[in-house]
């Protein structure tokens, strides 16, 4: 694991945590939430980063919210433990893709993004949460949840932290696409 949090677009996948309508109903900031999730999304695909999406028991909190631009080829993999970790189905995904870093953003902060986060980190992960693209219902429990994975070992970011060093250098048809996107 890299000490400094550099992170690597060829040894990284993008893990969005529960996105759901029910759940974003309640969240604080969540129109800010919708907008950064989008915004690493649309950045995955123009870098080409990999991305798994997951759904907390989605028969009863509904699918991904219709405010996310989903890429046609995700998959949702439907859960109901709070850890992504604990789907077999999430494993596998992730192991396939041989990526040893790990974007996190999301809901909850303090429940799935967490516990998520530091199965990543016990499983020697290099783990990164994306901070203003994760949120709570109360601020505290964002606030707390956030603190609590920095204590454990993974990177704070904000989205335009996490794609200008995808980007790396300015110039490129990537840099003007992304550029667009972040205005």
């Amino acid at each position: 694991m890299d000490k400094l949090g550099i992170i690597d677009r060829n040894r990284t996948a993008f893990i969005m945590v529960d996105v759901q309508d029910r759940l974003l109903s309640a969240m604080q900031g969540s129109g800010a939430l919708i907008s950064n999730v989008n915004k690493l999304l649309e950045s995955a695909k123009i870098l080409g980063i990999p991305l798994i999406v997951t759904e907390q028991y989605p028969k009863g909190l509904g699918g991904t919210s219709a405010g996310i631009a989903l890429p046609q080829d995700a998959i949702p993999i439907e859960k109901i433990s709070f850890s992504c970790f604990g789907s077999e189905d999430f494993r596998e995904r992730l192991h396939h893709l041989k990526r040893d870093t790990i974007v996190i953003f999301g809901t909850e902060a303090h429940i799935c993004v967490l516990k998520t986060a530091l199965d990543a980190l016990k499983e020697g992960q290099e783990v990164h949460v994306v901070s203003d693209a994760v949120s709570s219902r109360k601020s505290e429990d964002w606030r707390l949840g956030v603190e609590r994975m920095r204590q454990s070992g993974a990177f704070i970011a904000t989205t335009e932290m996490v794609i200008f060093q995808l980007i790396e250098k300015a110039g490129s048809e990537e840099f003007k696409a992304i550029s667009k996107l972040l205005k």
